[in-house]
Formats: structure tokens, sequence, C-alpha cells
């Protein structure tokens, strides 16, 4: 492939430099907002009386970025041209997404929310994919504009990564499913007005069929949302959920009966490579970062920068950033053009190693910075904080190695 960005690719970012400077700049800078992404950020953007949730002000400032990304042109582009989008390639989006998070922390490109000025909609896609006629009428263009929040509703309390164990269940009653079981890190679950459910409805524990997803409204009789989980990097939006005898028609399900693995995996395979290409654009912010201090701050009579004790570890991390790049973007291109089954160790890869990344390059940022990297001043113990939990929520890295040697040894099939 030609490793060199497309042009209109090239403009495409020049584009979005523009607008961030014209229009989400000076909306960060006004009303004292910088109070959510200087050295305040995490206080200022969590009510901790609440239960630790996002604050009403946070969630209000995201939607009006994303208004005005949306009425600039911006935020559908990932979208099918059915709703205004450009259909744009998984490549555009890992260089998009990389781009964005080396301008570091903004309102143009949150790390926490995920809300950007360029959307990523998993759940847009999945409804668009594998919806019917009347659920992308109902669903499609609502996610995109707030009307609706869908949740993800996998991983349960004794089963994350081996989901094809989970203990929900779907037992057909007349036209109907009735669901009942758990899930935990159900994202997003303030503010949902349905969740995607996943349940077994056929099969044995273990079975890759015979797992059926869900759309269920939060309101169902039956269906609680219990706790939210403080987590490192707050505020939290990750709940618990409990489904007691929830009753769904059968006009819910997503994909087609006992097809609730396909969905899921076309969700995380896409969405693992777009946050790989988010890890890989911070960890180059840090190392950036890192580089100009150490040439600016002169200790002992010198620069920082004239020492080989600073020098090589980010060296070091300069070259992975480099290989983790053309990984990232390699892969992106064969995920255009070949099904995402076929080159999801590549994506394993991707996205374990760019993020293990990012927090060495944090952690490296921090200490090159000394007691200010250390200190709440400096971003990177927020970026730190952020992107260590995708080392476990994106399919724990241990289970990306585990995806990747089954195919080097040959004990999974492409």
């Amino acid at each position: 492939m030609d490793f060199d960005i497309p042009q209109d690719v090239t403009q495409l970012l020049a584009d979005l430099d523009r607008f961030i400077e014209a229009e989400i700049a000076p909306l960060q800078a006004a009303d004292d907002n910088e109070r959510f992404f200087d050295h305040r950020r995490e206080w200022a953007r969590t009510d901790f009386e609440a239960g630790g949730l996002p604050r009403a002000d946070w969630h209000e400032l995201l939607a009006e970025m994303r208004r005005r990304a949306d009425k600039a042109g911006f935020l559908r582009r990932d979208l099918p041209e059915e709703l205004g989008g450009s259909g744009t390639t998984n490549l555009e989006m890992a260089v998009v997404r990389e781009h964005l998070a080396h301008r570091g922390l903004g309102l143009h490109n949150d790390l926490q929310d995920e809300s950007s000025i360029v959307g990523n909609f998993p759940s847009v896609h999945l409804i668009w994919k594998y919806g019917t006629r009347e659920q992308k009428d109902e669903f499609a263009d609502a996610l995109v504009t707030g009307d609706c929040v869908m949740g993800f509703g996998l991983t349960e309390p004794d089963h994350g990564s081996d989901a094809t164990w989970m203990e929900t269940t779907g037992v057909r009653s007349g036209d109907d499913w009735i669901l009942t079981g758990a899930k935990r890190w159900n994202t997003g679950m303030h503010v949902a007005t349905h969740d995607l459910v996943f349940a077994r409805t056929s099969g044995k524990p273990g079975d890759a069929l015979g797992i059926t997803a869900f759309i269920v409204p939060v309101d169902s009789a039956g269906f609680s949302v219990d706790l939210f989980r403080w987590t490192l990097n707050m505020p939290t939006d990750h709940a618990d959920v409990s489904l007691r005898e929830v009753r769904v028609p059968d006009s819910a399900i997503l994909g087609g009966e006992g097809q609730g693995l396909v969905i899921a995996q076309a969700f995380v395979h896409e969405n693992r490579i777009r946050q790989a290409a988010s890890s890989l654009g911070a960890a180059q912010y840090c190392i950036d970062r890192a580089v100009d201090y150490a040439k600016e701050r002169v200790t002992f009579g010198q620069p920082l920068a004239a020492r080989q004790a600073i020098q090589w570890p980010l060296v070091e991390l300069h070259t992975d950033a480099a290989m983790v790049r053309a990984l990232v973007r390699h892969t992106a291109h064969d995920l255009d053009r070949r099904s995402h089954m076929e080159v999801s160790d590549r994506v394993s890869m991707c996205n374990y190693r760019a993020n293990r990344l990012v927090c060495d390059a944090a952690d490296r940022a921090m200490q090159v910075h000394g007691g200010m990297g250390y200190s709440r001043h400096t971003p990177f113990e927020h970026i730190y904080r952020h992107h260590r939990r995708y080392r476990i929520t994106e399919g724990a890295e241990e289970i990306q190695i585990r995806k990747v040697a089954g195919h080097l040894f040959g004990f999974m099939r492409r």
C-alpha cells in the first residue's frame, strides 16, 4: 500500500485544525470552560455528591461542541451518506483520530467522554448494518443527535472477555422474550434511553452461536441501573445493571436470533483500531512534549536534552510510535478491503501495543518533567489514567495477545 496520507485526508486535517481554532478553541476559552481541561479537570467534570456522575454543565459543553461540529459538516463524516456522512474509510478515521489526539487535551477531542468533532458512532454502524428498516428509522439519526443514547451490555459480573460464557438469558414467551441476568461496566447508562443487551437464547455456555442482541428500553419493567462504579479516571458512567424478567418483543432483536456475537465482534474490531489510533496520537503528544521540555530545561548548566539518560528512553518510545503507526495504518487499510475477521489478529496487535505505548509515554513524560510532571498542572497523569483502562476494557491485553498467538500457532482459523 501507499503509506502517504491521501491528499483529501491531508486537506481534511487542515480543515479540522482551522475549525478548531475558529470555533472550538474560543468555546473552550469562554466562561471558564478551561476548568474542564486544566488542573481542575476531574473535579470540574464530576458531581461527587451525585454518585460521581458527569456534571450537567460538562455534558452541555460537549453537546454544544458536537452541535457546532455537525453544523460545520465534520461530526457525521464517518457515517453513511444517507445519514449525512461521507462513508469514510477506516484508514481515514485512524489518521484523523491520531491527529486529534496528538493535539493534546481539549474540547475538540475529549479522551474520557470520547466526544470528538469527528464522531465515532459504533452503535450507529451496528444499527445501519444489522438493523431492520424500522430499527434504522427509529435509532440511526437519533443516536447521532443524542435524542437516543444506547448502552452496550456485554460484560457481566462474572464474565468479561469470556463473553460466550455469559449467564444472562433470553427465553421466548409467545411473541416476546424474557431477559434475566446482570451486566457490569455498562457505559453511558446515566443518560441512556436504550441498552443493547446480549443474552444467551440457545446453545450451551462457551458456544459462539446462540447469543442474541436485544435493544432494550431502559424504562422497561424489571430493568434497573443499580450502581455506578468509581474508576481511576472520574467522572464515572460505568453501571451495574440488573434485568429481572424484562419483557421485550421479537422486534427488539438486532441482527438475527443467535447472531449476537457476530455483532459484538464487528463492534469491537472497528472500535479497537480507532481506539489504538487515539492511543498512538496521545503517546506521540507525550513524547513531543517531553522532547520540547528537555530542550528548554537547563540543569547543572546544560539542557536536559544533552543527557543520554533523557535521550535514549524517548528515542525508544519515538521508534515504537513509528512502528505502531505503520501497523495501525496498514491494518486499517486492510479493514477497508477485507472482512474484519480476516485481520482480527493484527487489530489485536495494534490495540495492545498502542495502549501499552501511551501508558509508557505518559509515564516517561512525567519523569522528564520531574515534579511538574507529577502535578496536575501538566496533562500526563490524566492521559495515563484515561488510557490505562484500555489495556482492560477493549478486551484485556492478555486476550489480545492470546488471539495473536492463536493465529501464529494455528490454534485459530482466520
